[in-house]
């Protein structure tokens, strides 16, 4: 039995899809959902591709995005920093990275609330013209764990129907667009009839590929509609999804209301998958028992996903809806030795 022990103490090492080597495993999401997969996942292995979403229009992406015509570059930083490792070199750049500058009082300058790696990454795509190529560069400086993409070459926006009140108590459905917007929806309303622009947009093709040859996909947590959707609603990542040889994992998140999901519970969650990816099939989904106020409805809909259900205390317990990157690495590895168990070469 072999051990790795850089992060995480005595913890054997979860098999490949052959039985041999280290496992691979694709996590897809965005912003800090996807930066604790990503912390819990490298405590585990080093074959971690990262596939991020680029539908992102505020702050500094959006400002980034709009005046130089790039990818938002904010999601795939934070996911370039959650692949650092826990040494001198990986902290230092992992802060480097995720730094903000501020302007002083009464001075709001150009600068003014941009994240370091936002302008790093915009400038290795700047000179070398190619986002793959200019992300790998950037994991390379930082010595990141593992390769991050985006979910697509070219920028994407997402938008929404908010079915709630208009003046007289009556209910009206409007349509949101944007990231920033449909993040906050739930408050007005019910979200539903999300969709990407443009609709045929490309997936990346590396992207493509890392999914077709994982052992392992790890879809969220994350904001369910912005940041866990997307990659359903991207036609030729939906496909790969659904027909890669790999298992897939479901990470819940430890809210279940947010501002994009107020009212809905962990199983209306579940349901959000069924709706829009009605073919694809799930292996495990994950979750938080303190996060689930009806197992046996959970359980149903998890079941109708075609996925067993996999429980454990994951939160940092701080008072506060974040996942503890060592809880959650054991969480997985729960997961994926379970599945190990179960294979006929096991």
């Amino acid at each position: 039995m072999s051990f790795y022990t850089s992060q995480f103490p005595l913890v054997p090492r979860p098999a490949s899809r052959e039985g041999n080597g280290t496992v691979r495993v694709a996590a897809l999401g965005g912003g800090h959902g996807l930066s604790a997969s990503l912390s819990a996942l490298r405590r585990l292995t080093t074959e971690i591709t990262a596939i991020v979403t680029v539908a992102d229009d505020g702050g500094s992406s959006g400002l980034l995005r709009q005046e130089l015509d790039v990818l938002p570059p904010g999601d795939l930083r934070m996911a370039l920093a959650a692949l650092c490792d826990d040494t001198d070199w990986g902290r230092t750049w992992r802060d480097v990275m995720q730094h903000r500058f501020t302007s002083k009082p009464g001075s709001p300058g150009s600068l003014d609330n941009h994240a370091l790696g936002n302008l790093l990454i915009a400038t290795l795509w700047e000179l070398l013209g190619d986002p793959v190529a200019g992300l790998r560069w950037a994991g390379a400086l930082l010595g990141a764990r593992g390769t991050v993409l985006p979910m697509s070459t070219v920028p994407l926006t997402i938008s929404g129907d908010v079915l709630g009140p208009g003046e007289g108590g009556q209910l009206v459905r409007r349509r949101v667009v944007g990231q920033a917007k449909l993040a906050t929806a739930g408050q007005i309303g019910i979200v539903s009839n999300v969709r990407l622009e443009p609709a045929d947009a490309p997936a990346c093709a590396e992207a493509l590929s890392a999914i077709e040859l994982a052992d392992w996909v790890v879809l969220g947590p994350g904001s369910w509609y912005t940041s866990v959707l997307p990659h359903l609603l991207l036609p030729e990542m939906r496909q790969a999804l659904q027909d890669t040889e790999a298992r897939r994992l479901l990470t819940m998140n430890l809210a279940t209301e947010t501002k994009e999901t107020i009212g809905m519970n962990a199983a209306d969650h579940l349901d959000v998958i069924a709706r829009y990816a009605p073919e694809l099939r799930l292996d495990a989904v994950l979750a938080d028992p303190l996060s689930i106020d009806d197992e046996e409805t959970f359980r149903q809909a998890a079941a109708r996903l075609g996925a067993r259900c996999f429980f454990g205390k994951v939160g940092s317990g701080a008072g506060r809806a974040t996942h503890d990157p060592l809880r959650l690495a054991a969480a997985y590895h729960d997961v994926f030795t379970s599945f190990d168990k179960d294979s006929p070469s096991s």
